[in-house]
Protein backbone atom coordinates (compact mmCIF):
# COMPACT_ATOMS: atom_id res chain seq x y z
CA UNK A 1 0.00 0.00 0.00
CA UNK A 2 1.46 3.58 -1.03
CA UNK A 3 1.36 5.84 1.60
CA UNK A 4 2.02 9.67 0.44
CA UNK A 5 1.98 11.94 3.78
CA UNK A 6 5.58 12.42 3.98
CA UNK A 7 7.06 11.48 7.66
CA UNK A 8 3.60 9.44 8.59
CA UNK A 9 2.38 5.63 7.42
CA UNK A 10 -0.60 6.88 7.39
CA UNK A 11 -2.59 8.25 4.52
CA UNK A 12 -4.40 11.92 4.74
CA UNK A 13 -8.00 10.22 5.36
CA UNK A 14 -6.47 8.46 9.05
CA UNK A 15 -5.01 11.60 9.78
CA UNK A 16 -8.17 13.52 9.63
CA UNK A 17 -9.89 11.30 12.24
CA UNK A 18 -7.43 11.36 14.15
CA UNK A 19 -7.22 15.24 14.09
CA UNK A 20 -11.09 15.21 14.25
CA UNK A 21 -10.86 12.91 17.84
CA UNK A 22 -8.10 14.70 19.26
CA UNK A 23 -5.55 11.82 19.03
CA UNK A 24 -3.39 12.88 15.99
CA UNK A 25 -0.29 13.78 17.93
CA UNK A 26 0.04 11.08 20.16
CA UNK A 27 -0.87 8.52 17.21
CA UNK A 28 2.14 10.18 15.17
CA UNK A 29 4.55 9.60 18.04
CA UNK A 30 3.85 5.72 17.88
CA UNK A 31 2.37 4.69 14.50
CA UNK A 32 5.80 5.11 12.81
CA UNK A 33 7.68 2.31 14.49
CA UNK A 34 4.55 0.09 15.00
CA UNK A 35 3.45 0.47 11.46
CA UNK A 36 6.51 -1.44 9.53
CA UNK A 37 7.70 -1.66 5.78
CA UNK A 38 8.68 -5.41 6.76
CA UNK A 39 7.24 -8.16 8.80
CA UNK A 40 9.19 -9.00 11.97
CA UNK A 41 9.81 -12.91 12.34
CA UNK A 42 7.53 -13.06 14.84
CA UNK A 43 4.67 -11.80 11.74
CA UNK A 44 6.06 -14.23 9.46
CA UNK A 45 6.02 -17.24 11.59
CA UNK A 46 2.39 -16.52 12.47
CA UNK A 47 1.22 -16.07 9.47
CA UNK A 48 2.66 -19.55 8.03
CA UNK A 49 0.87 -21.63 10.71
CA UNK A 50 -2.75 -20.37 9.50
CA UNK A 51 -4.90 -22.75 8.48
CA UNK A 52 -7.19 -19.54 7.10
CA UNK A 53 -6.72 -15.70 6.29
CA UNK A 54 -8.73 -12.88 5.46
CA UNK A 55 -8.34 -10.83 2.29
CA UNK A 56 -9.97 -8.04 0.94
CA UNK A 57 -9.33 -6.39 -2.63
CA UNK A 58 -11.47 -4.53 -5.34
CA UNK A 59 -13.17 -6.41 -8.29
CA UNK A 60 -13.37 -5.29 -11.54
CA UNK A 61 -16.39 -2.18 -10.99
CA UNK A 62 -13.39 -1.07 -7.77
CA UNK A 63 -15.55 -2.19 -5.16
CA UNK A 64 -14.24 -3.42 -2.02
CA UNK A 65 -15.27 -7.28 -1.16
CA UNK A 66 -13.72 -9.41 1.80
CA UNK A 67 -12.93 -13.10 1.68
CA UNK A 68 -11.74 -15.97 3.55
CA UNK A 69 -8.41 -18.38 2.07
CA UNK A 70 -8.04 -21.65 3.51
CA UNK A 71 -6.27 -24.51 3.81
CA UNK A 72 -3.73 -26.90 5.78
CA UNK A 73 -1.71 -24.85 7.62
CA UNK A 74 1.66 -24.05 6.04
CA UNK A 75 -0.44 -23.01 2.70
CA UNK A 76 0.95 -19.33 3.48
CA UNK A 77 4.51 -18.60 3.10
CA UNK A 78 6.90 -15.86 4.22
CA UNK A 79 10.27 -16.48 2.40
CA UNK A 80 11.49 -13.12 3.25
CA UNK A 81 10.37 -10.00 5.21
CA UNK A 82 9.00 -8.44 2.38
CA UNK A 83 6.77 -11.25 0.93
CA UNK A 84 4.06 -13.57 1.47
CA UNK A 85 3.01 -16.25 -0.70
CA UNK A 86 -0.42 -17.55 -0.48
CA UNK A 87 -1.22 -20.92 -2.04
CA UNK A 88 -5.38 -20.58 -2.65
CA UNK A 89 -7.67 -19.07 -4.75
CA UNK A 90 -11.15 -17.73 -4.40
CA UNK A 91 -13.88 -20.07 -5.44
CA UNK A 92 -16.09 -19.81 -9.02
CA UNK A 93 -18.54 -17.27 -7.73
CA UNK A 94 -16.86 -15.85 -4.72
CA UNK A 95 -16.58 -11.73 -5.17
CA UNK A 96 -13.30 -11.16 -5.30
CA UNK A 97 -13.16 -14.31 -8.25
CA UNK A 98 -10.48 -13.05 -10.32
CA UNK A 99 -9.48 -10.28 -8.28
CA UNK A 100 -5.71 -11.11 -7.26
CA UNK A 101 -3.97 -10.92 -10.15
CA UNK A 102 -0.85 -8.96 -10.63
CA UNK A 103 -0.53 -5.97 -9.32
CA UNK A 104 -3.74 -5.61 -7.26
CA UNK A 105 -3.65 -3.92 -4.02
CA UNK A 106 -4.64 -6.26 -0.94
CA UNK A 107 -5.12 -6.00 2.58
CA UNK A 108 -4.48 -9.19 4.45
CA UNK A 109 -5.45 -10.32 8.16
CA UNK A 110 -4.19 -13.25 10.01
CA UNK A 111 -6.39 -14.16 12.75
CA UNK A 112 -5.83 -17.25 15.68
CA UNK A 113 -9.59 -17.21 17.06
CA UNK A 114 -8.45 -20.01 19.33
CA UNK A 115 -6.11 -17.39 20.98
CA UNK A 116 -7.32 -14.37 19.56
CA UNK A 117 -3.45 -13.18 18.23
CA UNK A 118 -4.07 -11.32 14.83
CA UNK A 119 -1.81 -9.52 12.25
CA UNK A 120 -2.00 -7.05 9.82
CA UNK A 121 -0.21 -7.11 6.38
CA UNK A 122 -0.95 -4.74 3.58
CA UNK A 123 0.57 -4.77 0.05
CA UNK A 124 0.52 -5.44 -3.89
CA UNK A 125 0.61 -8.59 -5.46
CA UNK A 126 3.52 -8.95 -7.43
CA UNK A 127 3.26 -12.49 -8.74
CA UNK A 128 -0.17 -14.51 -9.22
CA UNK A 129 -1.32 -17.93 -11.13
CA UNK A 130 -3.86 -20.12 -11.11
CA UNK A 131 -3.13 -21.73 -7.80
CA UNK A 132 -1.94 -18.68 -5.25
CA UNK A 133 -0.32 -15.52 -5.68
CA UNK A 134 2.01 -13.61 -3.24
CA UNK A 135 1.87 -10.14 -2.03
CA UNK A 136 4.79 -7.54 -1.61
CA UNK A 137 4.39 -6.30 1.89
CA UNK A 138 4.00 -2.83 2.42
CA UNK A 139 2.51 -2.85 5.85
CA UNK A 140 2.86 -4.92 8.82
CA UNK A 141 1.36 -4.19 12.06
CA UNK A 142 -0.41 -5.63 14.60
CA UNK A 143 -3.97 -5.50 16.84
CA UNK A 144 -4.89 -6.14 20.16
CA UNK A 145 -7.12 -9.38 20.65
CA UNK A 146 -10.15 -6.84 21.91
CA UNK A 147 -13.68 -7.85 20.58
CA UNK A 148 -12.42 -11.17 19.38
CA UNK A 149 -15.15 -14.24 20.19
CA UNK A 150 -12.49 -17.68 20.73
CA UNK A 151 -13.28 -20.38 18.29
CA UNK A 152 -11.58 -23.96 17.73
CA UNK A 153 -11.20 -24.62 13.99
CA UNK A 154 -11.36 -28.28 12.13
CA UNK A 155 -10.87 -29.65 8.73
CA UNK A 156 -14.44 -29.94 7.44
CA UNK A 157 -15.72 -33.01 5.07
CA UNK A 158 -17.09 -30.57 1.69
CA UNK A 159 -17.05 -31.00 -1.44
CA UNK A 160 -15.92 -27.45 -2.08
CA UNK A 161 -17.28 -28.12 -6.20
CA UNK A 162 -20.95 -28.82 -4.85
CA UNK A 163 -20.84 -25.37 -2.85
CA UNK A 164 -23.74 -23.60 -3.56
CA UNK A 165 -23.54 -19.31 -4.68
CA UNK A 166 -26.22 -17.26 -4.96
CA UNK A 167 -26.08 -13.63 -5.71
CA UNK A 168 -28.74 -10.89 -4.27
CA UNK A 169 -29.53 -7.20 -3.55
CA UNK A 170 -31.28 -7.41 -1.11
CA UNK A 171 -30.97 -9.38 2.62
CA UNK A 172 -33.60 -12.23 2.82
CA UNK A 173 -34.73 -13.55 6.04
CA UNK A 174 -32.11 -16.38 6.40
CA UNK A 175 -29.32 -13.62 5.93
CA UNK A 176 -31.08 -11.25 8.61
CA UNK A 177 -31.04 -14.31 10.94
CA UNK A 178 -27.28 -15.05 10.06
CA UNK A 179 -26.48 -11.21 10.90
CA UNK A 180 -28.41 -10.96 14.40
CA UNK A 181 -26.72 -14.24 15.45
CA UNK A 182 -22.82 -13.35 14.43
CA UNK A 183 -20.32 -12.10 16.96
CA UNK A 184 -17.72 -11.61 14.11
CA UNK A 185 -17.30 -9.98 11.08
CA UNK A 186 -14.55 -8.52 8.67
CA UNK A 187 -14.90 -5.05 6.61
CA UNK A 188 -12.59 -3.99 3.63
CA UNK A 189 -12.27 -0.79 2.80
CA UNK A 190 -9.79 1.09 0.80
CA UNK A 191 -8.32 4.37 -0.59
CA UNK A 192 -7.46 6.31 -3.35
CA UNK A 193 -5.64 9.82 -4.16
CA UNK A 194 -5.76 10.47 -8.14
CA UNK A 195 -3.98 14.08 -7.37
CA UNK A 196 -0.67 12.36 -6.45
CA UNK A 197 1.77 12.16 -9.09
CA UNK A 198 1.75 8.90 -8.10
CA UNK A 199 -1.48 7.01 -6.85
CA UNK A 200 -1.31 6.79 -3.61
CA UNK A 201 -3.93 3.88 -2.87
CA UNK A 202 -4.44 0.72 -0.84
CA UNK A 203 -7.01 -1.90 0.57
CA UNK A 204 -7.38 -2.86 4.43
CA UNK A 205 -9.68 -5.68 6.05
CA UNK A 206 -10.25 -5.27 9.50
CA UNK A 207 -11.63 -7.37 12.38
CA UNK A 208 -14.65 -6.43 14.25
CA UNK A 209 -16.48 -8.06 17.11
CA UNK A 210 -19.09 -7.78 19.83
CA UNK A 211 -21.86 -9.39 21.69
CA UNK A 212 -24.29 -11.44 19.43
CA UNK A 213 -26.54 -8.75 16.85
CA UNK A 214 -24.00 -6.35 17.37
CA UNK A 215 -24.41 -5.11 13.90
CA UNK A 216 -27.82 -3.89 13.82
CA UNK A 217 -30.40 -4.71 10.95
CA UNK A 218 -32.24 -1.22 10.08
CA UNK A 219 -34.10 -2.62 6.59
CA UNK A 220 -33.33 -5.19 4.16
CA UNK A 221 -30.49 -2.60 2.58
CA UNK A 222 -29.64 -0.72 5.22
CA UNK A 223 -27.00 -2.18 8.09
CA UNK A 224 -25.47 -0.35 11.07
CA UNK A 225 -21.87 -1.72 12.17
CA UNK A 226 -20.70 -0.01 16.20
CA UNK A 227 -17.20 1.85 16.39
CA UNK A 228 -15.63 0.54 19.28
CA UNK A 229 -12.66 2.20 20.80
CA UNK A 230 -9.37 0.81 19.39
CA UNK A 231 -6.16 1.36 18.40
CA UNK A 232 -6.91 5.06 17.84
CA UNK A 233 -5.19 4.63 14.31
CA UNK A 234 -8.83 4.85 12.26
CA UNK A 235 -7.28 2.51 9.00
CA UNK A 236 -11.07 1.48 8.64
CA UNK A 237 -12.91 5.04 9.29
CA UNK A 238 -10.07 6.90 7.17
CA UNK A 239 -10.66 4.81 4.64
CA UNK A 240 -13.88 5.29 4.37
CA UNK A 241 -13.30 9.21 4.24
CA UNK A 242 -11.82 9.13 1.23
CA UNK A 243 -13.80 6.45 -0.38
CA UNK A 244 -17.56 5.41 1.11
CA UNK A 245 -17.53 1.65 -0.60
CA UNK A 246 -16.85 -1.12 1.97
CA UNK A 247 -17.26 -4.59 2.09
CA UNK A 248 -18.48 -6.82 4.69
CA UNK A 249 -18.18 -10.53 5.17
CA UNK A 250 -19.89 -12.69 8.20
CA UNK A 251 -18.69 -16.46 8.06
CA UNK A 252 -21.19 -18.79 9.40
CA UNK A 253 -18.76 -20.93 11.35
CA UNK A 254 -20.72 -23.95 11.77
CA UNK A 255 -21.73 -24.37 8.42
CA UNK A 256 -18.47 -23.39 6.44
CA UNK A 257 -20.64 -20.68 5.09
CA UNK A 258 -20.33 -16.87 3.73
CA UNK A 259 -21.83 -13.93 3.34
CA UNK A 260 -20.31 -11.24 1.43
CA UNK A 261 -21.83 -7.64 1.31
CA UNK A 262 -20.91 -4.43 -0.69
CA UNK A 263 -22.47 -1.22 -0.30
CA UNK A 264 -21.54 2.33 0.47
CA UNK A 265 -21.45 3.80 4.06
CA UNK A 266 -21.62 6.90 5.78
CA UNK A 267 -20.14 7.70 9.35
CA UNK A 268 -22.70 9.00 11.92
CA UNK A 269 -19.92 11.09 14.57
CA UNK A 270 -22.30 12.53 17.22
CA UNK A 271 -25.87 11.37 16.44
CA UNK A 272 -28.39 10.40 19.50
CA UNK A 273 -28.85 6.87 17.83
CA UNK A 274 -25.21 6.23 19.02
CA UNK A 275 -25.96 5.89 22.80
CA UNK A 276 -28.65 2.76 21.51
CA UNK A 277 -25.57 1.04 20.96
CA UNK A 278 -23.44 0.34 24.41
CA UNK A 279 -19.80 0.79 24.21
CA UNK A 280 -19.78 2.63 20.90
CA UNK A 281 -18.06 5.87 20.05
CA UNK A 282 -19.54 6.50 16.37
CA UNK A 283 -21.90 4.64 13.83
CA UNK A 284 -20.93 3.46 10.38
CA UNK A 285 -24.37 3.36 8.54
CA UNK A 286 -24.13 1.18 5.25
CA UNK A 287 -26.72 0.85 2.59
CA UNK A 288 -26.26 -2.56 0.84
CA UNK A 289 -25.63 -2.87 -2.81
CA UNK A 290 -24.76 -6.11 -3.52
CA UNK A 291 -24.79 -9.90 -1.90
CA UNK A 292 -22.81 -13.31 -2.57
CA UNK A 293 -23.83 -15.88 -0.40
CA UNK A 294 -21.58 -19.03 -0.60
CA UNK A 295 -23.21 -21.95 1.59
CA UNK A 296 -20.56 -24.54 2.11
CA UNK A 297 -17.83 -22.79 0.81
CA UNK A 298 -14.95 -23.29 3.06
CA UNK A 299 -12.61 -26.59 3.93
CA UNK A 300 -13.07 -25.92 7.60
CA UNK A 301 -15.51 -24.89 9.96
CA UNK A 302 -15.08 -23.57 13.72
CA UNK A 303 -16.76 -24.64 17.09
CA UNK A 304 -17.45 -22.26 20.09
CA UNK A 305 -14.81 -22.10 22.40
CA UNK A 306 -17.08 -21.99 25.47
CA UNK A 307 -14.64 -24.09 27.99
CA UNK A 308 -12.96 -22.32 30.93
CA UNK A 309 -16.03 -19.80 31.52
CA UNK A 310 -16.40 -19.76 35.08
CA UNK A 311 -18.26 -17.41 37.62
CA UNK A 312 -16.32 -15.38 39.80
CA UNK A 313 -16.90 -13.29 42.71
CA UNK A 314 -15.01 -10.39 43.84
CA UNK A 315 -13.70 -11.47 47.49
CA UNK A 316 -11.80 -7.83 47.70
CA UNK A 317 -11.86 -4.04 46.18
CA UNK A 318 -8.47 -2.46 47.03
CA UNK A 319 -8.10 1.49 46.06
CA UNK A 320 -4.24 0.99 44.87
CA UNK A 321 -4.10 4.81 43.65
CA UNK A 322 -6.35 7.96 42.54
CA UNK A 323 -7.43 6.27 39.60
CA UNK A 324 -6.33 2.38 39.66
CA UNK A 325 -8.39 -0.02 41.79
CA UNK A 326 -7.73 -3.95 42.16
CA UNK A 327 -10.27 -6.50 42.31
CA UNK A 328 -9.60 -9.82 43.42
CA UNK A 329 -12.30 -12.67 42.61
CA UNK A 330 -12.44 -16.29 43.73
CA UNK A 331 -14.98 -19.01 41.63
CA UNK A 332 -17.71 -19.46 43.41
CA UNK A 333 -18.27 -22.93 42.63
CA UNK A 334 -14.92 -22.96 44.83
CA UNK A 335 -12.71 -25.08 42.58
CA UNK A 336 -9.25 -24.88 41.51
CA UNK A 337 -8.57 -21.76 38.98
CA UNK A 338 -6.47 -22.34 35.53
CA UNK A 339 -2.92 -21.52 36.60
CA UNK A 340 -2.36 -18.83 34.21
CA UNK A 341 1.45 -17.08 33.55
CA UNK A 342 3.07 -14.02 34.72
CA UNK A 343 2.11 -11.56 32.12
CA UNK A 344 -1.37 -12.92 30.82
CA UNK A 345 -4.57 -11.27 30.82
CA UNK A 346 -7.98 -12.31 31.95
CA UNK A 347 -10.96 -11.80 29.53
CA UNK A 348 -13.90 -10.24 31.40
CA UNK A 349 -17.89 -10.16 30.72
CA UNK A 350 -19.93 -7.86 32.16
CA UNK A 351 -23.80 -7.88 31.32
CA UNK A 352 -25.63 -4.70 31.28
CA UNK A 353 -29.07 -3.65 32.41
CA UNK A 354 -30.55 -4.19 28.76
CA UNK A 355 -28.80 -7.25 28.64
CA UNK A 356 -26.09 -6.56 26.26
CA UNK A 357 -22.58 -8.46 27.31
CA UNK A 358 -19.40 -6.21 27.64
CA UNK A 359 -16.25 -8.05 27.34
CA UNK A 360 -12.96 -6.80 27.99
CA UNK A 361 -9.10 -7.86 28.94
CA UNK A 362 -7.45 -6.88 31.79
CA UNK A 363 -3.71 -8.04 32.90
CA UNK A 364 -3.53 -9.97 36.43
CA UNK A 365 -1.33 -8.26 38.81
CA UNK A 366 -0.79 -10.95 41.38
CA UNK A 367 1.58 -13.37 41.68
CA UNK A 368 0.63 -16.79 40.03
CA UNK A 369 -0.40 -20.14 42.03
CA UNK A 370 -2.05 -17.88 44.32
CA UNK A 371 -5.67 -19.61 43.83
CA UNK A 372 -7.07 -16.26 43.02
CA UNK A 373 -7.23 -13.78 40.11
CA UNK A 374 -6.47 -10.05 40.77
CA UNK A 375 -6.97 -7.16 38.28
CA UNK A 376 -5.96 -3.91 38.55
CA UNK A 377 -8.15 -1.15 36.36
CA UNK A 378 -7.27 2.42 35.79
CA UNK A 379 -10.59 4.15 35.43
CA UNK A 380 -10.88 5.97 32.56
CA UNK A 381 -14.02 8.99 32.26
CA UNK A 382 -14.92 8.03 29.43
CA UNK A 383 -14.56 4.01 29.35
CA UNK A 384 -17.83 2.30 29.81
CA UNK A 385 -16.57 -0.91 31.39
CA UNK A 386 -13.45 0.39 33.86
CA UNK A 387 -16.33 3.14 35.27
CA UNK A 388 -18.45 0.00 35.42
CA UNK A 389 -16.24 -2.10 37.90
CA UNK A 390 -14.93 1.06 39.70
CA UNK A 391 -18.61 2.76 40.45
CA UNK A 392 -20.85 -0.28 41.03
CA UNK A 393 -19.03 -4.02 41.33
CA UNK A 394 -18.62 -4.51 45.06
CA UNK A 395 -17.57 -7.68 47.01
CA UNK A 396 -20.04 -10.15 46.57
CA UNK A 397 -21.09 -9.42 43.01
CA UNK A 398 -20.08 -11.71 40.06
CA UNK A 399 -18.35 -11.55 37.01
CA UNK A 400 -17.81 -14.56 33.95
CA UNK A 401 -14.04 -14.90 32.97
CA UNK A 402 -12.68 -17.14 30.60
CA UNK A 403 -9.32 -18.88 31.50
CA UNK A 404 -5.95 -16.21 31.11
CA UNK A 405 -4.51 -15.42 27.89
CA UNK A 406 -1.49 -13.71 26.32
CA UNK A 407 1.78 -14.33 24.47
CA UNK A 408 3.22 -11.65 26.72
CA UNK A 409 4.85 -13.58 29.25
CA UNK A 410 8.33 -14.26 30.65
CA UNK A 411 10.87 -16.04 28.91
CA UNK A 412 13.35 -17.93 31.32
CA UNK A 413 15.09 -20.31 28.98
CA UNK A 414 17.73 -17.94 28.70
CA UNK A 415 20.27 -17.02 31.24
CA UNK A 416 20.37 -13.44 31.53
CA UNK A 417 19.27 -10.80 33.48
CA UNK A 418 15.24 -9.07 33.03
CA UNK A 419 14.52 -5.33 32.68
CA UNK A 420 11.06 -4.71 32.81
CA UNK A 421 9.94 -1.13 31.89
CA UNK A 422 6.57 0.15 32.26
CA UNK A 423 4.59 3.31 32.18
CA UNK A 424 1.11 4.37 34.05
CA UNK A 425 -1.08 1.37 33.85
CA UNK A 426 1.53 -0.95 31.85
CA UNK A 427 2.54 -1.36 35.27
CA UNK A 428 -0.10 -4.61 36.32
CA UNK A 429 1.77 -7.20 33.99
CA UNK A 430 4.86 -6.25 35.58
CA UNK A 431 3.99 -6.82 39.12
CA UNK A 432 2.66 -10.44 38.28
CA UNK A 433 6.20 -10.78 36.73
CA UNK A 434 8.17 -9.06 39.55
CA UNK A 435 6.84 -11.64 41.99
CA UNK A 436 7.98 -14.46 39.76
CA UNK A 437 11.77 -13.06 38.91
CA UNK A 438 12.32 -12.26 42.85
CA UNK A 439 10.71 -15.92 43.76
CA UNK A 440 13.77 -16.64 41.69
CA UNK A 441 16.29 -14.53 42.33
CA UNK A 442 16.86 -13.39 38.55
CA UNK A 443 18.82 -10.80 38.13
CA UNK A 444 15.85 -7.70 37.63
CA UNK A 445 15.94 -4.21 36.82
CA UNK A 446 12.26 -3.02 37.88
CA UNK A 447 12.05 0.46 36.14
CA UNK A 448 8.79 2.40 35.73
CA UNK A 449 7.19 5.92 35.16
CA UNK A 450 4.60 7.65 37.04
CA UNK A 451 3.13 11.08 36.49
CA UNK A 452 3.50 11.94 40.80
CA UNK A 453 2.57 10.17 44.03
CA UNK A 454 -0.83 9.85 44.30
CA UNK A 455 -1.16 8.27 40.23
CA UNK A 456 1.56 5.32 41.15
CA UNK A 457 -0.22 2.44 42.45
CA UNK A 458 1.47 -0.84 43.92
CA UNK A 459 4.91 1.07 45.01
CA UNK A 460 4.26 -0.40 48.25
CA UNK A 461 4.09 -4.08 47.06
CA UNK A 462 6.89 -3.04 44.51
CA UNK A 463 8.95 -1.34 47.54
CA UNK A 464 8.42 -4.57 49.68
CA UNK A 465 9.68 -6.92 46.96
CA UNK A 466 12.83 -4.74 46.24
CA UNK A 467 13.82 -4.36 50.29
CA UNK A 468 13.58 -8.71 50.52
CA UNK A 469 15.46 -9.39 47.07
CA UNK A 470 18.22 -6.51 47.39
CA UNK A 471 20.39 -8.71 45.66
CA UNK A 472 18.53 -9.38 42.60
CA UNK A 473 16.16 -6.51 42.52
CA UNK A 474 16.91 -3.23 41.00
CA UNK A 475 14.39 -0.51 41.70
CA UNK A 476 14.04 2.89 39.85
CA UNK A 477 10.77 4.97 39.98
CA UNK A 478 10.72 8.21 37.98
CA UNK A 479 8.08 10.80 38.14
CA UNK A 480 7.42 13.05 35.32
CA UNK A 481 5.72 15.89 37.65
CA UNK A 482 6.24 14.95 41.23
CA UNK A 483 3.88 16.76 43.64
CA UNK A 484 5.56 18.86 46.58
CA UNK A 485 4.61 16.14 48.86
CA UNK A 486 6.46 13.59 47.19
CA UNK A 487 10.36 13.40 48.23
CA UNK A 488 13.03 12.36 45.99
CA UNK A 489 14.79 9.89 47.50
CA UNK A 490 11.54 8.28 49.10
CA UNK A 491 8.87 7.88 47.15
CA UNK A 492 10.49 8.37 43.70
CA UNK A 493 13.92 8.30 42.71
CA UNK A 494 14.64 10.37 40.19
CA UNK A 495 12.66 13.05 38.54
CA UNK A 496 12.12 13.57 35.00
CA UNK A 497 10.50 10.37 31.97
CA UNK A 498 12.12 7.00 31.38
CA UNK A 499 13.75 7.87 27.92
CA UNK A 500 17.06 7.09 26.58
CA UNK A 501 19.30 9.02 29.21
CA UNK A 502 17.91 7.13 31.79
CA UNK A 503 17.95 3.59 30.69
CA UNK A 504 21.65 4.00 29.81
CA UNK A 505 22.41 5.57 33.56
CA UNK A 506 19.66 3.11 35.17
CA UNK A 507 20.48 -0.32 33.00
CA UNK A 508 24.10 -1.18 32.63
CA UNK A 509 23.86 -3.73 30.04
CA UNK A 510 22.29 -4.59 26.55
CA UNK A 511 23.03 -8.21 27.02
CA UNK A 512 19.60 -8.72 28.65
CA UNK A 513 15.55 -9.57 27.95
CA UNK A 514 13.61 -6.38 27.69
CA UNK A 515 9.81 -6.33 28.40
CA UNK A 516 7.88 -3.25 27.84
CA UNK A 517 4.95 -2.11 28.78
CA UNK A 518 2.92 1.12 28.85
CA UNK A 519 0.82 3.52 25.90
CA UNK A 520 1.45 3.22 22.20
CA UNK A 521 3.97 6.32 22.47
CA UNK A 522 5.96 5.40 25.22
CA UNK A 523 6.46 1.77 23.69
CA UNK A 524 7.10 2.95 20.60
CA UNK A 525 10.21 5.39 21.93
CA UNK A 526 11.49 2.34 24.04
CA UNK A 527 11.48 -0.23 21.77
CA UNK A 528 12.79 2.15 19.03
CA UNK A 529 15.73 3.13 22.06
CA UNK A 530 16.43 -0.38 22.48
CA UNK A 531 16.70 -1.30 19.03
CA UNK A 532 18.96 1.66 17.99
CA UNK A 533 21.14 0.74 21.04
CA UNK A 534 22.27 -2.89 19.86
CA UNK A 535 18.99 -4.85 21.48
CA UNK A 536 18.54 -8.06 19.10
CA UNK A 537 14.61 -8.00 18.44
CA UNK A 538 14.45 -11.60 19.92
CA UNK A 539 15.18 -10.13 23.18
CA UNK A 540 12.40 -7.12 23.36
CA UNK A 541 9.08 -8.46 24.41
CA UNK A 542 6.17 -5.74 24.50
CA UNK A 543 2.44 -4.91 25.13
CA UNK A 544 1.10 -2.01 24.54
CA UNK A 545 -2.33 -0.40 27.14
CA UNK A 546 -3.82 2.80 25.47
Amino acid sequence: MERKTAGSPLHEGELAVQKRIGVLEEVNRWAPHAIRPFMPEQHRSFFQQLPFVVAAARDKTGAPWATLLADTPGFVDSPDAGHLKIRSMPLAGDALDKAFVAGAEVGLLGIELETRRRNRANGKLSHSDGHGFTIAVDQSFGNCPQYISKRIWHKADTNLKKAHVSNHTRLDDHMQSWITKADTMFIASGYHQSHHKKNGSGMDVSHRGGPAGFVKINSDKRLVLPDYAGNNLFNTIGNLVMDPRVGLLFVDFHMGSMLQISGNAEIDWDSDQIAEHPGAKRLINIEIEHIVQLDHSLPLKWSDSQGGVRELILTDKIIESEDVTSFVFVPRDKGRLPLFKAGQYLPIELELDGGDVLERTYSLSNPPEEGKYRISVKREPRGLVSRLLHDHLLPGNSILTKEPEGEFVLSLDKDLPIVLISAGIGITPMISMLHVLAKQARPTYFIHGARDGAHNPFMQEVRALAAGHSDSVHLSILYSHPDPKDKEGMDYDQSGRIDAGALKQLVPTINAEFYVCGPKSFLADIVSFLSERGVADNCIHFESFT
